[in-house]
């Protein structure tokens, strides 16, 4: 006897069922997307014209916002691991863009600032990013802007405990 209907095999079930998460209406997809397209562009503009990469571009505009820190302070500001900070800074050491002053009282660690060919790109930089940034963000309709910042900050503030949270065995 032979069936002549369809056959269904496991696979098609499953695929057929209502998934239980679409990729493309997860939330930290969505930022991943968002935050990935965004310093493509970027990465593109500072890139091209200096040629440093997304990691060194925080670091240098970091360095230029506060002027003086530690690798382990930038990395805090940044959320960049330590080794990607610490890559990043050798980069623009080598580039002559940052310099490194020992810390006396703690051998371990060092103090970072901008030389002043990395104060110019960053000079030159940072009108270009705002431009950027004001380009990107015309999107939001003026009305929505404060509550897209505060949403934006809540969800930073909220994903920071998680990390906590979960590295802390509560989640």
């Amino acid at each position: 006897m032979t069936n002549s209907g369809p056959v269904h095999d496991g696979a098609s079930k499953v695929a057929a069922a209502e998934p239980l998460l679409k990729l493309e209406d997860f939330l930290p997809h969505k930022l991943n997307v968002l935050s990935s397209l965004v310093s493509q562009a970027l990465s593109r503009v500072y890139g091209e014209r200096y040629g440093i990469g997304i990691p060194e571009w925080r670091v240098l505009v970091t360095l230029g916002e506060y002027g003086v820190m530690t690798g382990k302070q930038i990395g805090a500001h940044t959320h960049m691991h330590k080794t990607k900070v610490s890559r990043a800074v050798a980069q623009l050491e080598q580039r002559k863009f940052v310099t490194r002053r020992v810390n006396r009282a703690d051998l371990r660690e060092a103090f970072l600032s901008l030389t002043p060919s990395g104060r110019l790109v960053y000079d030159e930089a940072a009108p270009i990013a705002l431009d950027f940034t004001n380009r990107l963000s015309e999107v939001v309709a003026p009305s929505d802007r404060v509550a897209f910042d505060r949403a934006m900050r809540q969800l930073t503030e909220r994903s920071a405990k998680l990390v906590i949270e979960i590295e802390s065995g509560k989640s």
